[in-house]
């Protein structure tokens, strides 16, 4: 059981929350949700003993599991050891008693003797014996073969650091986990055995997520940040969200009618409260006064109006790509790939990480009409063709996109490079819609966030109208509101879609088509997901 006693979070004039007192209870699986900048992350601070609030405390148990952000703290340690340290007091009593043993027999005494006895105590409460074999457990679990549990940590890429601090945050069952974004840098495999591990988990579990599949497959109840206080709901994140719409149109209809009933009462006072009927009126007033409105704090959710449409339609066939083969230092990343696309077809790019899925919509877009930029087009591959159809034009979000924005300017003019016959109306107007509102509009591209660039690129995409998307990685960065929003959009979308995503409701709800890779190739499967996953099981059985 972990409990928050009256906590209040401000910086400067801003009050994040306020006077919030709630217990997480064992046995529970909590999400914190609301919009980026709401304060989640900076409440799971408060949660873990980061940061101190401004008022409040928090009561903790012994044992916490913390998914850490720094991926430079352990560089000189072997990834194996770096989970086991998740048990602090297991690591602790390793150490100590290795260090024993390392002592000259001659130079050994009784109280080392007695010491090594108690350590010995220890590691066996702390399943020490089998620690490096259920840390390798964890890290195969989350994609991390064998070969590299033996490596120093300062060897491994960030994606794979991220995998290894999580495993860590989960080992040596913790009496409370606190996971802020553990979906982040896992492909969908890993993301499906998180799930499954997590919903097995007993203890407190509290989760930031902007997957909306994993928190609803994973969450029991829901903390919310909104309101400046935190609002605890049943079940999962749709059922949040359904019974926060419900509250709020209920309050929102009391008070419509209330005020009709109040504008009724005040033109009677107004009428009568001089002359013969003044005793009514003042009867009105206190009617009046009985009939005040709840007053509705002002939610912080904003919710982004993504919209793609098209100049002009391609042609039927709009791709045709024949035995493509791209290699690095002559290993090839996925055998000759072939494939053909028709118009409106959603194909969604599936496979573990490091499998090429990049690497192909690189090969793919090197030579693509439309708008794709020169750095774009520099990219070479090792062997077959890609041809692109009548009429296409190529829209194209990249994985890193925050690179792709030119700095030393503002988002208003960085878009206008795109379209220079738009007037700043109609750029605000577009800008508007994904959140940059008035002086927003004016912000440095320097100083963008990862969400702030994601959702400047999709204004350019929207000003752009091409009739062929190309997205590696849109939802990185994004806040739930703005994934669902994409989701909308890409189902709405006239025109043919390429995407990468590990979002599980995204590719459920948009790909008609799915490439898997695996194995060094690429399988292309022609069904939506559902009916990808009902031939993969059969297959694997």
């Amino acid at each position: 059981m972990l409990t928050v006693n009256n906590i209040t979070m401000r910086f400067g004039a801003r009050v994040l929350f306020e006077d919030v007192t709630t217990t997480f209870f064992t046995g529970r699986r909590y999400a914190i949700t609301g919009p980026n900048g709401a304060g989640k992350s900076t409440f799971m601070k408060i949660l873990t003993g980061e940061l101190e609030p401004s008022k409040g405390d928090v009561t903790r148990p012994k044992k916490l599991g913390i998914l850490r952000q720094d991926q430079f703290a352990f560089d000189e340690h072997r990834v194996i050891d770096t989970v086991i340290m998740g048990n602090g007091r297991l690591w602790k009593a390793l150490q100590e008693r290795e260090a024993l043993h390392a002592k000259p027999h001659d130079q050994l005494t009784d109280k080392d003797g007695m010491r090594m006895g108690e350590l010995e105590g220890i590691v066996g409460d702390e399943d020490g014996y089998t620690a490096e074999a259920d840390a390798a457990i964890l890290l195969d679990g989350l994609g991390l073969e064998e070969p590299l549990h033996e490596r120093k940590m300062r060897e491994l890429q960030g994606g794979q650091k991220v995998r290894v601090l999580l495993a860590q945050a989960l080992f040596g069952h913790p009496q409370v986990l606190l996971l802020d974004e553990p979906t982040n840098h896992l492909d969908l495999d890993s993301v499906h055995w998180l799930q499954d591990y997590l919903c097995e988990y007993e203890g407190v579990l509290i989760v930031i997520s902007h997957d909306r599949h994993f928190l609803n497959s994973v969450c029991t109840h829901v903390a919310d940040i909104d309101y400046q206080t935190i609002i605890m709901y049943n079940g999962g994140y749709d059922d949040m969200v359904i019974a926060k719409t419900s509250i709020r149109s209920r309050i929102e209809s009391e008070n419509a009618q209330r005020e009709k009933k109040i504008a009724q009462l005040n033109e009677f006072i107004a009428r009568f409260s001089a002359g013969t009927r003044s005793a009514q009126a003042t009867s009105r007033k206190k009617e009046v006064e009985r009939l005040q409105t709840t007053e509705l704090a002002r939610s912080n959710i904003a919710r982004p109006f993504i919209r793609f449409q098209m100049d002009q339609h391609s042609g039927k066939h709009p791709l045709e790509i024949k035995s493509v083969v791209k290699e690095y230092d002559g290993v090839k990343v996925f055998k000759p790939f072939s494939a053909n696309v028709d118009r409106g077809e959603k194909i969604a790019l599936m496979g573990r990480n490091g499998t090429g899925k990049t690497t192909l919509l690189k090969s793919l877009v090197r030579n693509a009409p439309g708008f794709i930029s020169d750095e774009e087009k520099q990219f070479p591959i090792n062997g077959g063709t890609v041809g692109w159809g009548h009429n296409v034009a190529v829209g194209y979000f990249a994985q890193d996109h925050s690179e792709t924005i030119r700095k030393g300017t503002t988002a208003i003019e960085w878009l206008h490079e795109f379209d220079p016959m738009a007037t700043q109306e109609q750029l605000r107007g577009v800008l508007g819609q994904m959140l940059f509102s008035g002086e927003e509009a004016l912000k440095p591209t320097g100083a963008l966030s990862g969400g702030e660039a994601a959702r400047l690129i999709f204004c350019k995409l929207m000003l752009q109208k091409p009739n062929v998307l190309v997205l590696d990685e849109p939802t990185n960065h994004l806040d739930l509101e703005s994934i669902n929003a994409l989701n909308i959009s890409l189902q709405k979308y006239l025109g043919t879609v390429l995407f990468v995503t590990h979002d599980h409701d995204v590719i459920d709800e948009v790909a008609t088509r799915i490439w898997h890779f695996e194995g060094g190739r690429v399988e292309d499967f022609k069904g939506p997901y559902s009916e990808y996953l009902v031939y993969a099981q059969e297959k694997a059985s």
